[in-house]
């Protein structure tokens, strides 16, 4: 949280904003906002903004049996379920960080950037909808 919180206030204070002073996850939100906003985000942005966003959903979405994964930033483990041990797990979404960006706050609908395959799902239990967004856009 500390790399998001430092993340987010270098961005801010480059914009000539304050540092951010809300909660911990109200920071990840900001920080996906902000990721979001800039035409070309900073890597250390993008990134904490990613992994920070899925712990986000690893917490609100306690499980095993998906993987969620964001390459090159990060991957967790979600969904109540069968639980693999080894190997590729019983399903799997994978997705580019800014497509996960737009699903976390809803500027981006899950069954179009699965159709569109911006996301690629496969498994049982691979339809993040439910749980999606992490923060809707105001």
């Amino acid at each position: 949280m500390r790399r998001l919180r430092s993340a987010l206030d270098e961005q801010l204070a480059t914009l000539g904003e304050p540092a951010f002073p809300g909660s911990d996850e109200e920071a990840v939100a900001a920080c996906t906002f902000l990721a979001l906003r800039l035409e070309d985000p900073p890597r250390a942005l993008l990134k904490a903004a990613v992994r920070c966003g899925l712990a986000v959903l690893a917490d609100r979405a306690p499980g095993h049996s998906l993987e969620v994964r964001v390459p090159p930033y990060g991957a967790v483990q979600v969904i109540e379920g069968p639980k693999h041990t080894r190997g590729t797990p019983p399903g799997v979404v994978e997705t580019d960080p800014l497509t996960w960006l737009r699903l976390a706050v809803g500027r981006a609908d899950w069954k179009k950037a699965v159709d569109g395959n911006d996301v690629r799902a496969s498994g049982v239990r691979s339809d993040l909808s439910e749980h999606l967004p992490l923060w809707p856009d105001e």
